[in-house]
C-alpha cells in the first residue's frame, strides 16, 4: 500500500491529535457561530526553529544522520514549488528504506549491549540467575512471609538503567508503593515472589521481563535490562 511521505513524520499526527484535544476541551461556541480564523503569515525565527527540533526529536533516537543540504531542499521544493526531484512514491520507498536500515542497527546495537551486560552480570559473585533469565541478589535476607502474585504488596524501591540513569524511586516521591503483584512486569512478579516481608533484593531484569522492543515514555528505551533495589515492607491485608 502507497504511504505519503508526511505519514512518516509522526510528529504531525501528534500536533493533529493535540489540536483536536484542544478543540474538544474548549467552551463550547453558540450554535452558527463561525470561530475566526487568523491569517497565517510566513513563521517567525523561533517558530521556524521549533518544527526544525520537532523532526529531529522524531528521528535523532534512531540515529539517522542527514545531508543538511538537500533536506532543506527538499523541504524548500515540497513547500514552495510544484516540481520535486523526486517523486512521492520515490520518496517514500527512500524514506522506508533508510528508516528502518537506522532502525535495525539500533535494535541490534541496543540488543547486543544488554546481552553483554548480562552476561557480564551473571557472573558476578552473589548474583543468581533463574530458569526465566531474571538475575537477583540478596541485600538482606526478611523473616517475614512470602506473597504469591495475587497478594498486594508495600514496598520501597528504586529503579535505574544499566547506565546509572534513575527512572523511579519511591523514595525520592516520599512514600512506598502499594499494587497487585501480578499486575506489573514479569520480573517483578518472580522476582518479588522469592522474597520474604522485610527483605531487601536487587532485581536485574531482562527487557523481555520488562519493556522489551517497545520500552517505556521517554524514560526506558527499548531493549533495557531494569535494575531495581526493592523493599518488601509488607503483604497487605484485606480490611473487610
Amino acid at each position: 500500500m502507497k504511504k505519503s511521505i508526511l505519514a512518516l513524520f509522526l510528529v504531525f499526527a501528534a500536533l493533529l491529535n493535540a489540536c483536536k484535544n484542544e478543540e474538544k476541551s474548549g467552551p463550547a461556541e453558540t450554535a452558527g457561530a463561525q470561530a475566526a480564523v487568523p491569517e497565517a503569515g510566513p513563521l517567525d525565527g523561533d517558530a521556524s526553529y521549533a518544527f526544525g527540533m520537532a523532526f529531529a526529536l522524531e528521528f535523532r533516537d534512531i540515529g539517522l544522520k542527514f545531508d543538511y543540504d538537500n533536506f532543506l531542499a527538499g523541504f524548500r521544493d515540497s513547500l514552495e514549488s510544484e516540481e520535486t526531484r523526486l517523486t512521492e512514491e520515490e520518496a517514500s520507498d527512500l524514506i522506508q528504506t533508510a528508516y528502518f536500515a537506522a532502525l535495525n542497527v539500533r535494535t541490534e546495537s541496543l540488543m547486543q549491549q544488554e546481552n553483554e551486560f548480562l552476561a557480564v552480570n551473571a557472573k558476578k559473585q552473589g548474583v543468581v540467575t533463574t530458569e526465566s533469565g531474571l538475575q537477583y541478589e540478596v541485600v538482606a535476607e526478611g523473616k517475614g512471609s512470602k506473597p504469591l502474585a495475587t497478594d498486594t504488596v508495600r514496598v520501597n524501591y528504586e529503579g535505574t538503567l544499566i547506565d546509572g540513569t534513575v527512572f523511579d524511586s519511591s523514595y525520592v516521591r516520599g512514600e512506598p508503593a502499594e499494587f497487585v503483584l501480578n499486575r506489573v512486569i514479569g520480573g517483578w512478579i518472580e522476582g518479588i515472589q522469592l522474597m520474604n516481608v522485610g527483605g531487601t533484593y536487587q532485581f536485574y531484569i531482562p527487557s523481555n521481563l520488562a519493556y522489551g522492543e517497545s520500552g517505556s515514555g521517554s524514560l526506558i528505551p527499548p531493549y533495557s535490562t531494569l535494575i531495581f533495589k526493592v523493599e518488601l515492607l509488607d503483604i497487605v491485608k484485606d480490611k473487610d
